[in-house]
């Protein structure tokens, strides 16, 4: 296993890196949420009672989401994502480590994703993408694309209109948010290691326990 300090070296933003065009979507936060695939409340209500606001449906497991984690990202989604069901597309106890496959799994998605990372110290967060991870020559992305952390309560970043430095896929790193030569989020080519600074792309403060870190587990879900 490479040593921790080897990988922070790659963490230097290319300035080269711009994206041309920035497509900025807007649309209210909070979203109708839809009933959780294991709940039953819904067949128990009088109908007197109010019906009260439902998580998103999640078609498969989560081993890193909670009932919590997933209102508080729900309310923060675009609203272009409302009312669809969440697909899981790759995580690390299903699919291995490995970025070459987590493009492979996305190669034929054209949808928004959700990256969700628990580090060793198990803390939750990652990133809303607006495309699905790719290799990539240079960013992209639209300002619809924001990095979050649960702290444990949920602060999300959206994009500061500084730079348009969204993301950026190469075989041997992920690459979200930059400016200032360091990246919101980093993962190594084994989604093993990765680190987290404050970039201009988001104005964020470290989304990790440390800014550098070890996952534990990784999912990627489509949200539309």
């Amino acid at each position: 296993m490479k040593p921790m300090q080897e990988n922070i070296k790659v963490l230097y933003f290319a300035n080269k890196c711009l994206e041309p065009y920035v497509e900025i979507i807007t649309g209210k936060d909070s979203v109708k949420r839809r009933r959780s695939v294991c709940s039953s409340e819904e067949g128990n209500r009088s109908e007197d009672e109010e019906p009260e606001d439902i998580l998103p449906v999640l078609r498969n497991h989560s081993q890193l989401l909670n009932d919590q984690h997933i209102e508080s990202l729900a309310n923060h989604l675009p609203a272009r994502t409302q009312g669809y069901p969440w697909n899981l597309v790759y995580s690390t106890a299903i699919h291995g480590t490995s970025l070459k496959t987590l493009y492979r799994q996305m190669a034929h998605i054209d949808s928004p994703v959700l990256l969700v990372i628990k580090d060793m110290e198990k803390k939750v967060f990652g990133a809303f993408s607006s495309h699905p991870f790719r290799v990539s020559d240079c960013c992209y992305g639209t300002g619809e694309t924001f990095v979050y952390s649960f702290g444990p309560a949920f602060k999300a970043y959206r994009w500061s209109g500084e730079n348009s430095y969204f993301i950026r896929g190469h075989m041997d790193s992920l690459q979200i948010g930059g400016g200032g030569g360091l990246f919101g989020l980093w993962l190594d080519a084994d989604l093993y290691y990765g680190a987290s600074f404050p970039c201009h792309t988001f104005n964020n403060q470290p989304l990790s326990t440390q800014q550098d870190f070890t996952v534990q587990n990784l999912e990627v879900w489509t949200v539309q």
